[in-house]
């Protein structure tokens, strides 16, 4: 048994710095979770597993598009891999991977958001973190 915490010691000396740098990252996006998912819930539209997208912004300003694109997917693919990280770190994990998904670009999206979001737990939380911020429920069909 001492021989086995002895090398647990030494595999923590081993990586110290390590283990020290993905729990600052971890309080890190744990911190920027808590500050951001009220006001990022709040951002999406009421009737967003309704209505169909407008292309309108798309067609007329391509190259805004493609950048406000590429920024978007960047922020939503970080935030997935911070909400990963934070189901077995401290953090929102759940509601981060949620708002990762949903700013991200990919094929399949709308049905696993659709899904994600009819989990009668997510649905509540999310909506009442959009009556906090004084939006109305989202609406599933």
């Amino acid at each position: 048994m001492e021989i086995i915490l002895e090398q647990i010691i030494d595999l923590i000396d081993d990586y110290k710095s390590i283990i020290f740098w993905l729990g600052l990252l971890s309080f890190l996006i744990f911190i920027f979770s808590l500050v951001t998912i009220k006001w990022l819930v709040a951002l999406i539209p009421s009737d967003y597993f309704v209505s169909k997208k407008d292309t309108k912004f798309k067609s007329e300003y391509p190259f805004i598009w493609l950048i406000s694109m590429i920024i978007k997917n960047i922020i939503g693919y970080v935030l997935i891999i911070g909400g990963i990280l934070m189901l077995l770190l401290p953090g929102q994990g759940l509601f981060t991977i949620f708002i990762g998904l949903m700013m991200s670009n990919y094929p399949g999206k709308y049905y696993i958001e659709k899904k994600f979001i009819a989990i009668p737990s997510i649905l509540k939380t999310i909506n009442w973190l959009r009556k906090q911020s004084n939006k109305e429920p989202i609406i599933i069909n």
